[in-house]
């Protein structure tokens, strides 16, 4: 029982440190300060040290002599590269997804919209990235294909933690949501091939923004 419990503890960590990536609660150049993370989960640090060990081996984090475990900082060329990857698969997810989605699935996603255009009022970065990620897991999950979603999670972690820096300039964050509206448009419509035109529109506009911002 105390191994398994252990086991747990470990596997819950390295999915909070995931997460924490993903939406951008790290950011590039940061030093991740295992003894903090571990007072804020409630853990040990020998599960941080093991989920951050198992996210440097996923090449979501590094390890940096002297330094200790760190928050990489994408190259253009590696930037533009996830971005091929993700109009690919977050595309392909997206069309599989539409004829799917339920009418809870539709209000949920409608609620996500207007939450996410509020904490764009609010200039608020944690509420609007939680929410951004809460409203394309619905549309991805309905594809039905676990494959496809794990490949996504895992292509997030590397461009999770240069998110917050949409917000660096007003201009970009005031229209952030624009392609949600969109994309809410047409799957209410079940265009599935305009709700893939919406998410390649979202992703390139918010790569474009960080492109500005930060590469």
């Amino acid at each position: 029982m105390k191994t398994s419990r252990h086991h747990t503890l470990q596997d819950q960590t390295y999915d909070t440190l995931r997460q924490w990536l993903t939406i951008g609660r790290f950011v590039p150049g940061e030093r991740i300060k295992i003894r903090h993370v571990a007072a804020e989960l409630g853990v040990g640090e020998m599960p941080v040290r093991s989920a951050l060990q198992r996210l440097a081996a996923e090449s979501a984090l590094v390890n940096v002599p002297n330094c200790g475990v760190t928050v990489p900082h994408p190259s253009k060329e590696q930037f533009d590269d996830v971005l091929r990857v993700r109009l690919i698969l977050e595309g392909q997810a997206a069309e599989l997804g539409v004829p799917h989605l339920t009418a809870h699935d539709l209000d949920t996603l409608e609620k996500l919209n207007a939450q996410m255009a509020q904490a764009l009022r609010s200039a608020d970065a944690k509420s609007y990235l939680d929410a951004n990620e809460a409203f394309h897991l619905i549309l991805y999950r309905a594809a039905g294909s676990p494959l496809l979603l794990e490949l996504i999670e895992t292509v997030w972690l590397q461009v999770g933690p240069i998110s917050n820096l949409l917000f660096g300039e007003a201009l970009f964050a005031d229209t952030l949501n624009d392609a949600h509206d969109d994309l809410l448009t047409a799957a209410k419509a079940r265009d599935a091939a305009g709700v893939r035109r919406a998410i390649e529109r979202d992703l390139n506009h918010a790569a474009i923004c960080l492109r500005e911002q930060c590469l």
